[in-house]
């Protein structure tokens, strides 16, 4: 292992400089050979918030029953904080129409536009939680389909934000994922197609535009690509790279189901080997830590503060103090 204390004291002016990537909390120990940083990106965004506290709100003003159309956010543990303050999750249009009337919530994701149909009809409450970086892009693809683009989503199809906003376009749209559909959607598509270009929100988002350059390649006459990756995806991902590539060791913090925090996780074991995927602290192997160097710490957009902080705390505790 490099030595721990000259790397230690790298990191220190990497985040001294006046436009710094690494603007998180740096934690050392007293001898100066191990210290833990926690991402100042880690944990919920503006629009994951924003949906959180809209159900709790619901909670305070006791207009139950409430429900959320599909997990209010991908996260395991506040879902089921929310279940214990008597909120239910509804996953179908079915259900809908079956339960009593009440609250619903509608995800942060998003949910096509059918749903607020259904909604309406079945007689409940409507209070939509969509972020509001999600529904700038419901309204790009609803406009650009009725103006006759060929709408290309780039993102995971089987995402609840992706099926989201495939239902606000009028015709149909092309979901890609990776170089081989954006090869064969290149490869089949006729000159000359208008296409309208957007992205899931949490996309990886070098990804996205190496995807981008496949698909242009035919140079599409009069096409549109907007870049919808939300700024906190970019300036996390940015960070927790940036992180691992000088790290010993990475732990990333989030629910299983959450997009953003897997590719969180993609991006650190790019750089950093030693890197975990953990959703609590109970997930997290302190054995496995090294006693000295760098211990990286990132978490998801859906990952509550008091999960990172008692991960970091621990972390603390093995490589500072050097005890479990």
């Amino acid at each position: 292992m490099e030595n721990a204390g000259l790397k230690i004291k790298a990191l220190q002016r990497e985040m001294a400089l006046e436009k710094p990537v690494l603007r998180g909390e740096l934690s050392i120990s007293e001898d100066g050979e191990g210290a833990v940083y926690v991402a100042k990106s880690a944990g919920f965004c503006f629009g994951v918030r924003r949906a959180v506290d809209t159900v709790y709100d619901q909670i305070q003003a006791g207009k139950g029953p409430i429900y959320t159309y599909g997990p209010i956010i991908h996260n395991e543990a506040v879902v089921k904080d929310l279940e214990d303050h008597g909120v239910q999750v509804l996953d179908q249009e079915e259900e809908l129409m079956k339960a009593a009337a009440g609250t619903v919530v509608i995800r942060s994701h998003g949910v096509p536009e059918k749903v607020y149909r259904t909604i309406e009809r079945a007689g409940h409450s409507l209070v939509d939680a969509t972020c509001p970086f999600v529904r700038k892009i419901h309204t790009i693809v609803q406009e650009r389909s009725r103006q006759g683009d060929q709408i290309v989503i780039i993102g995971n199809p089987r995402h609840p934000e992706v099926e989201g906003i495939m239902g606000w376009c009028s015709g149909h749209a092309v979901v890609i994922e990776n170089e081989k559909e954006a090869e064969e959607f290149a490869g089949k598509a006729p000159e000359g197609l208008k296409i309208a270009i957007v992205s899931q929100t949490t996309f990886n988002f070098q990804k996205f535009d190496k995807l981008v350059e496949i698909i242009t390649r035919l140079r599409y006459d009069d096409s549109a690509i907007l870049n919808t990756i939300c700024n906190a995806t970019e300036e996390r991902q940015t960070e927790a790279r940036a992180i691992a590539k000088i790290a010993d060791a990475m732990v990333v913090i989030g629910g299983k189901h959450s997009s953003n925090t897997q590719k969180l996780f993609e991006i650190c074991k790019k750089e950093c080997e030693r890197t975990f995927f953990v959703q609590t602290f109970d997930d997290l192997n302190l054995s496995l830590m090294p006693s000295r160097g760098i211990v990286g710490i990132s978490a998801g957009a859906s990952t509550p503060n008091n999960l990172i902080e008692e991960v970091s705390k621990q972390c603390r505790k093995t490589i500072l103090l050097n005890r479990c």
